[in-house]
């Protein structure tokens, strides 16, 4: 009648058809930490009523197909801190009842593709310090109703598109301490409707905004302990029903204004044990849903960027950590919670940007040359200086090409070209308000050489100064026809004009006629004289 039975910590070590049949009854059986390097098929073959089985912390290297046959009511099975190595096909196939399996602290490196087959009530699984390298979405893809994933201590450097795309159930996935894995590729979640994702202990070094666009039901997102140093404008904005954001330990250092646009229903914000100097009100959506805020551990500046908090900090919970102050030194360890009223019209007063030298700048330069417009400001809190390029690109401290904003706020271009002529303006900006200043650049073209054979100037120069394209062609050419259509259309003219001037000229000329002397009486009739007529000459 014996309904659990605890063997654990002996010296079993194997275990046979028949051992245990005198136990029909036997709901539970723990066998941890024996020295069990076999079970035989059919080892647990007598026992319909079992429902939790521990083999933790033995040496079994393989399970032999047919083990678990006629386990048809087992819900929990333990296989932690063995020696497998391989999961074979069918190992599971006689446990549709299993809810939780734990394979974890083995030395896999292997998972056939039907390993899980038959698991059809799994919920909940768990892969830790085991030697894969590669998750199969294959073999994950038997387990249709899990709904918890915890992958932990993992060799795996990238996570595929289509390793979980057959989980449609997944609600809660914790990937731990992967030192490999340095990007959250954008479909790898995809396929999964997750209302817990836990990415902890990596190496990311960004926010994996575009796998989490997809995530509309996700209300806990754990991205502490990895090397995550900003967190830019519109990172969550999809998260519309997120209520807890965690990004302790991360190194964290700027967290962008509106960076937590779109979440709406935020009710805690873990922050704590980063490199942040403040967190401004416009980083948030709404702060009135906020309940909870850990920002312990960081060196914050107390002014007017974290009056917000202050003027919340007797309602606001900060989970028995209060933050302190770091700067000013007046105040420095000072809990902002134990911060007297008088103390906001000292210190958590904002002082507009002003751009100290405001003499015009005109530069012009050559081609190729580097250039500098410097910009200093003062304010409280010390503003961060911005400029903004004739063609309305913003460049900051973080802007990669060839213009960049160096410490103290001097625009930096290197390689100027005519391209980069125009008006410059610098933008002071703090919590306070801003100040601009302006500044132009006149970058004179590179001049025209004249080739001469003696200079032996190089081919490959001189047509990537003229390159010789299509539409080069075509305008070339368009100007040749144009330009021989009008000289020959000018000839026209001219020979039409001098047609007409001839015809208005007539020539005229007199022709004498003298008749023939002839006898007789006709002669004599006609001796009038000579007869003069004209004829028109055309």
């Amino acid at each position: 009648e014996t309904r659990l039975l605890e063997l654990s910590r002996n010296r079993i070590r194997c275990l046979n058809p028949g051992d245990l049949a005198a136990l029909p009854l036997l709901e539970e059986l723990d066998l941890s930490e024996n020295v069990i390097a076999h079970v035989e098929p059919g080892a647990f073959a007598n026992l319909p009523r079992l429902r939790v089985l521990r083999l933790r912390g033995n040496l079994l290297k393989l399970i032999p197909p047919g083990v678990f046959t006629r386990l048809d009511n087992l819900t929990l099975l333990d296989l932690s801190e063995n020696k497998l190595v391989i999961l074979l096909d069918y190992t599971f196939q006689d446990l549709r009842s299993l809810r939780r399996l734990e394979v974890g602290d083995n030395d896999l490196v292997f998972i056939s593709r039907r390993a899980f087959a038959g698991l059809l009530a799994l919920e909940e699984l768990t892969l830790e310090r085991c030697n894969l390298t590669a998750l199969s979405g294959e073999s994950l893809g038997h387990l249709r109703g899990l709904g918890a994933l915890r992958l932990r201590h993992l060799a795996i450097a990238a996570l595929e598109d289509q390793n979980f795309q057959r989980l449609p159930g997944l609600l809660h996935l914790e990937i731990d301490n992967w030192p490999l894995l340095e990007e959250v590729a954008a479909g790898s979640l995809r396929g999964l409707n997750l209302t817990s994702l836990s990415v902890t202990h990596t190496n990311i070094t960004a926010v994996p905004s575009a796998a989490l666009r997809h995530q509309a039901h996700l209300t806990c997102l754990n991205l502490s302990h990895n090397p995550i140093s900003t967190v830019p404008r519109g990172s969550f904005r999809d998260l519309v029903r997120l209520r807890e954001l965690h990004l302790a330990g991360a190194l964290l250092a700027v967290v962008e204004p509106q960076a937590f646009l779109g979440l709406r229903q935020i009710r805690l914000l873990n922050l704590s044990n980063n490199l942040l100097s403040t967190l401004e009100e416009s980083t948030f959506h709404s702060v009135n849903t906020l309940e909870t805020l850990r920002v312990d551990g960081n060196p914050l500046a107390c002014d007017c960027r974290l009056l917000w908090v202050v003027q919340r900090r007797k309602t606001l919970n900060f989970d028995g950590r209060p933050p302190a102050c770091a700067t000013p030194a007046e105040v420095r360890g000072d809990a902002l919670r134990s911060l007297p009223d008088s103390a906001l019209f000292e210190y958590f007063v904002c002082r507009k940007p002003k751009i100290r030298e405001r003499r015009l700048q005109r530069i012009t330069a050559a081609a190729g040359a580097d250039v500098r417009f410097q910009c200093r400001a003062e304010g409280e809190p010390a503003p961060t200086v911005a400029w903004v390029t004739p063609r309305h690109r913003t460049v900051t401290a973080a802007s990669a090409g060839r213009a960049r904003v160096l410490p103290g706020g001097t625009l930096h271009i290197q390689d100027a070209r005519p391209g980069d002529s125009g008006t410059y303006t610098c933008v002071a900006s703090n919590a306070g308000g801003n100040d601009t200043y302006f500044a132009t650049l006149s970058v004179q073209p590179e001049p025209a050489v004249n080739r001469t054979p003696g200079e032996g100037r190089n081919d490959t120069q001189v047509a990537a100064r003229f390159p010789l394209d299509l539409t080069t062609i075509l305008v070339s050419t368009a100007m040749g026809c144009i330009t021989f259509l009008g000289v020959v259309l000018f000839c026209f003219l001219l020979l039409f004009v001098w047609s007409r001037g001839r015809g208005q000229h007539k020539n005229n000329f007199s022709v004498e006629y003298s008749f023939r002397k002839v006898d007789g009486p006709a002669a004599a009739a006609g001796q009038g004289g000579a007869r003069k007529f004209n004829m028109k000459m055309i």
